[in-house]
């Protein structure tokens, strides 16, 4: 198929400072809306999101961080852990000690070796992108391996 290929999404740069710290000795227990950069070392017990036109504010959860709620916040960084759903329009990293138990929404994402996520990942930039029409579910049972092999490999 010849054409243009779609131009990706401009991803904004995040804020590189943190405007609200939630220390290793705080528990939160609520919703918490922010702009700008948010560092949890302790507990929060709610959701998070961003409120920023500039899609620039930045979600940070260190190794010692707990998060147990939704995260939809443009700009995500974990190493700690979040029960919850995240969805970010910009870019999430997940740590090697990050723990996710919930699905992870993103645009784009960078996961180091020993992150886990238990739950499931959905790139929100290519669900809008069209599908190339599987031909293979359409070949009848009656097939040998050989014509389904012929179908597969010329698509």
């Amino acid at each position: 198929m010849l054409g243009k290929k779609p131009t990706p999404a401009v991803i904004e740069k995040p804020t590189d400072k943190i405007d609200t710290l939630i220390g290793p000795n705080t528990e939160v227990k609520g919703d918490v809306i922010f702009s700008g950069g948010l560092r949890v070392d302790g507990k929060l017990t709610g959701n998070i999101s961003a409120e920023d036109s500039s899609n620039k504010s930045l979600l940070t959860v260190s190794e010692q961080g707990e998060v147990t709620g939704n995260v939809t916040v443009p700009h995500v960084v974990i190493n700690g852990l979040v029960n919850g759903n995240v969805t970010s329009s910009g870019k999430v990293l997940l740590q090697s000690r990050a723990k996710i138990v919930g699905d992870v929404f993103y645009s784009s994402i960078e996961m180091e070796l020993g992150a886990t996520v238990n739950g499931s990942m959905v790139c929100e930039t290519a669900k809008d992108l069209p599908r190339k029409d599987s031909s293979v579910a359409s070949i009848a049972k009656g097939d040998t391996k050989n014509k389904i092999l012929d179908q597969v490999t010329r698509d």
